[in-house]
């Protein structure tokens, strides 16, 4: 069997990838770490805590960064693999979930609230409809504490990979542009992602075996709960769609064969946010597959990304290693959801805040190093 064939992707008349340029700044790192070595601590004290502050003053491009406006966005769509019994949930839970975030119940949900940051929820191909909201109108964005719902679907799920690609070209397209069109109307310079999908660790999976030529049967985990006989099911399932599409190899051909419009839209978005220079916080496996297709069209993507955490998912680790990142936290999350950089969101805050309100040793008259 062999995949269908993909011409010059994408339609340049649908989407054109955003241009993210290097913004390795020698000189301010210098500045930066002057600035860390002489706080009122022994040079190094405060561990990661300083290699944060380091890497979010050279996204900002500033010596005293200042993360505002954070802005949580949740990409939710369906995939058609999930008709072959790779998830322990049904399909009909990304639509429920998706009400979920919106009523406030929710991990994701309860987690942003808590931590002041604005929660986007993106219908990028959910397999249903939802009833209109107040906050519906396009010039709206969300009110203080409420979640918001972009309709961008752009079909009712994907279609079942291991029959044919998982989108057409054209459908790959318009996500990547809903992404890249939605992050153009938040404000803030700070994009935390997550995702929603019933079968989307199957494609993170599928994409890490393919970008990576990782074992397939050694990337894929039991998602949703798999018990060890549906596990076992899952990866034989995945070896299909791989071989299907043995001839697709390049990145967005690729996601379109064996990704989802979760995936598609969140990448669209990744590469936007890095074009502008926001700092990107990665939760888990779903997302971080995102920046490795995004990171293969634009190589500086990596420098605007930071990693909420290590998921209990046996691929996260090897994509993560793939992407030379260094996780935040290791607590074996596996939610999704964005749960994971919510998590991490106060410590990114506390770096920003030692950065720019520590004293040094001559500001407070404290002795220095003998």
């Amino acid at each position: 069997m062999s995949s269908a064939s993909f011409s010059e992707f994408p339609p340049s008349t649908i989407w054109s990838c955003p241009q993210v340029q290097d913004i390795h700044d020698a000189a301010l790192q210098a500045r930066v770490q002057h600035r860390l070595d002489f706080k009122t601590k022994p040079q190094g004290s405060l561990g990661v805590l300083e290699q944060l502050a380091l890497r979010i003053a050279g996204i900002v491009g500033c010596e005293t960064p200042n993360l505002y406006a954070p802005q949580m966005v949740v990409f939710a769509a369906d995939h058609g693999l999930a008709a072959q019994g790779v998830s322990a949930y049904p399909v009909d839970v990304t639509w429920q979930m998706v009400e979920n975030f919106l009523a406030g119940g929710a991990a994701v949900s309860v987690l942003s609230l808590q931590n002041g940051i604005d929660l986007n929820v993106v219908d990028c191909g959910v397999a249903r409809d939802f009833e209109v909201r107040e906050q519906d109108p396009a010039h709206k964005l969300p009110k203080a504490h409420e979640p918001r719902l972009w309709r961008r679907k752009v079909a009712y799920g994907t279609a079942d990979c291991s029959q044919g690609p998982a989108m057409s070209e054209a459908q790959c397209a318009m996500a990547l542009r809903n992404g890249s069109e939605l992050v153009k109307k938040l404000p803030g310079n700070a994009l935390l992602l997550g995702e929603m999908g019933i079968g989307n660790t199957s494609s993170a999976s599928l994409l890490l075996a393919r970008l990576c030529g990782e074992p397939v049967e050694e990337v894929t985990g039991v998602g949703t709960g798999l018990s060890s006989e549906g596990l076992a099911r899952k990866i034989a399932v995945l070896r299909r769609v791989l071989d299907f599409h043995a001839g697709v190899q390049e990145p967005l051909a690729v996601l379109a064969a064996m990704g989802g419009l979760e995936i598609a839209t969140m990448t669209g978005a990744v590469l936007q946010a890095a074009a502008e220079r926001r700092l990107i916080v990665v939760d888990g496996f779903i997302t971080t597959a995102a920046v490795l297709v995004a990171s293969r069209l634009q190589p500086h993507v990596l420098q605007r990304c930071v990693y909420a955490h290590r998921s209990g998912e046996p691929g996260h680790a090897r994509m993560l290693a793939h992407l030379q990142a260094q996780p935040m936290l290791d607590w074996q999350l596996r939610l999704g959801e964005g749960s994971g950089a919510a998590l991490a969101w106060p410590l990114l805050r506390s770096a920003c805040t030692m950065l720019n309100n520590m004293a040094s040793f001559e500001s407070a008259g404290v002795s220095g190093k003998s």
